[in-house]
């Protein structure tokens, strides 16, 4: 039997290799040289982080806040490059979600699926 964690070397080369990472990152890469492509995208995560940390704290996200973090997310769709990112990093994040469910099973046959609350 093969060791596990050359199992999960394996599984990072292959999601490395993947369509979904390739693009993902071939994106990333054209942000990265579109200099108001990446202001925009960087203020909108800059905003996210905020509001997401408040959230963690427990403070409360004014009405406000929200329909500003809304106005961006509108704004930054427009854009063409940064739609894309967007909807590669959510094809990844699917892709990893499933990965992540597999190599779980075996836990949840001991431990069962917790009901959500």
């Amino acid at each position: 039997m093969s060791n596990v964690y050359d199992k999960a070397q394996e599984l990072k080369r292959g999601l490395a290799e993947s369509e979904e990472f390739t693009t993902l990152k071939s994106l990333h890469e054209q942000i990265e040289a579109d200099e108001i492509a990446k202001k925009m995208l960087d203020n909108f995560r800059r905003l996210q982080l905020d509001l997401q940390q408040k959230q963690m704290q427990g403070v409360q996200i004014t009405e406000e806040e929200a329909q500003q973090a809304q106005q961006q997310f509108e704004v930054i769709q427009q854009h063409e490059l940064i739609s894309k990112l967007m909807e590669a990093e959510q094809r990844l994040s699917v892709i990893i979600g499933d990965i992540n469910k597999i190599i779980t099973e075996p836990l949840e046959a001991i431990y069962g699926n917790p009901e959500p609350q």
